[in-house]
């Protein structure tokens, strides 16, 4: 799919994917961004970046009031309160409305996450790999409300004929955001950083190959659903880009701890997505670089 002049419905657009995602998507499209935008700065962000934004409350997921002559769909929307009613609301129910709300679009990309796999002790994952909850120490309700996501979107296409792709992605980051950022900020106040003792290793994909991935991705949505990993193919630990991190900045050596509560390993089989799109735009070595120099002390 050419995404160039299409009208395209973005939710999440406040979190960590969706800022850049929008911005550029919004460079050669109508980009209308859902979200209950309960900071106006985010919201004006957006805007100066040519993006539409509209409130919604995805807990009560009424779309009523928007337009549903659209011609892509993506669907990042996300909540991690640990509270099972409004996670399982907002992650999966959420969906079955918007699926249902935007049933003529030409396609609907369901962002999921390398979460819903059940850890393997740092073994690849396929997209056949067994479900898990993998995330249960740190986030108890992200994994299950992630699985149960992908089969109301399974459901959905089916049910109302929309093209569909369930994109498991797997350590987004960029040149201002991301967990290795909040890495950084703690290597600098000499905090501890916990690793999982299988290796704490991870697919980092960066903001523009991100981007770069839509339109690839939506060209794969299918009836039934197409099912993805979505990741780029360097695979880097904790430890190895926070010592990079480290050095890069002169901040002195990162403490890295070892626990079992620490979120496992989430190395995934990238060839399915890497035949798609063989060349990444940007290396995790050159990702981290630009991310400590865009976050100076």
């Amino acid at each position: 799919m050419e995404l160039r002049n299409k009208t395209i419905v973005v939710t999440g657009p406040t979190g960590m994917v969706g800022p850049p995602l929008c911005k550029t998507l919004a460079v050669d499209n109508r980009v209308i961004a859902l979200a209950r935008f309960s900071d106006p700065d985010a919201r004006a962000d957006l805007e100066a970046g040519g993006v539409e934004c509209i409130a919604v409350d995805f807990v009560n997921a009424d779309f009523s009031e928007i337009p549903r002559d659209v011609d892509a769909v993506v669907n990042l929307a996300v909540i991690k309160t640990g509270d099972w009613k409004t996670d399982l609301a907002v992650c999966s129910e959420a969906t079955g409305h918007l699926m249902s709300h935007f049933r003529d679009a030409q396609a609907f990309l369901h962002c999921s996450s390398g979460a819903v796999y059940q850890p393997s002790g740092g073994e690849p994952f396929t997209e056949d790999s067994p479900h898990g909850n993998h995330h249960a120490h740190m986030m108890p309700t992200y994994s299950i409300s992630k699985i149960a996501s992908e089969s109301v979107a399974r459901f959905a296409a089916r049910e109302f004929n929309l093209p569909t792709v369930i994109a498991r992605l797997n350590v987004p980051y960029g040149d201002t955001n991301g967990w290795p950022l909040f890495h950084l900020l703690m290597i600098r106040a000499g905090m501890a950083i916990e690793v999982h003792p299988d290796g704490a290793r991870y697919n980092l994909n960066h903001d523009e190959d991100i981007a770069a991935d839509i339109p690839v991705l939506l060209d794969q949505a299918s009836v039934p659903a197409t099912t993805l990993n979505w990741a780029s193919p360097g695979l880097v630990s904790v430890a190895e880009w926070c010592e990079f991190m480290a050095e890069i900045d002169g901040c002195g050596p990162p403490q890295i701890v070892e626990s079992e509560n620490a979120i496992p390993s989430t190395v995934m089989d990238t060839s399915r997505i890497e035949a798609l799109r063989p060349d990444r735009l940007v290396s995790w070595q050159d990702g981290i670089r630009r991310l400590v120099f865009n976050n100076p002390a």
